[in-house]
């Protein structure tokens, strides 16, 4: 019994790093996103080359879940992205792409490494 009490707080304190580590530690909760575009995200690793006035240029690795090989490309910034912190030219970040309403991915999401 003295174990389970010493166990049960310790799982309940580490349940939001789980959490957090599954979104590639995103926090998802207040994104203004329906259900349908949280559960097609697709999140992977990438340098920014520049931020301009609703895209920007990432070079990633190979996205196996959409089929894309590594490149350099301009993806569209979602209107409503978010950006979790200052993100700049040469950052190392993760991003969240979601599948825009004419099939194309947009990043939702930009978070720096």
């Amino acid at each position: 019994m003295k174990y389970l009490a010493l166990t049960l707080p310790a799982l309940v304190l580490s349940a939001p790093m789980v959490v957090a580590q599954a979104n590639h530690g995103m926090d998802h909760s207040d994104m203004p996103m329906g259900d349908t575009q949280m559960a097609d995200a697709v999140h992977a690793k990438a340098i920014v080359n520049s931020i301009g006035d609703g895209t920007a240029n990432v070079s990633h690795g190979p996205i196996p879940k959409i089929g894309w090989p590594a490149m350099t490309m301009d993806l569209d910034l979602a209107p409503d992205a978010q950006m979790m912190g200052d993100v700049s030219a040469g950052d190392s970040v993760t991003l969240m792409l979601i599948k825009s309403a004419d099939g194309m991915y947009t990043i939702g999401a930009i978070m720096p490494e």
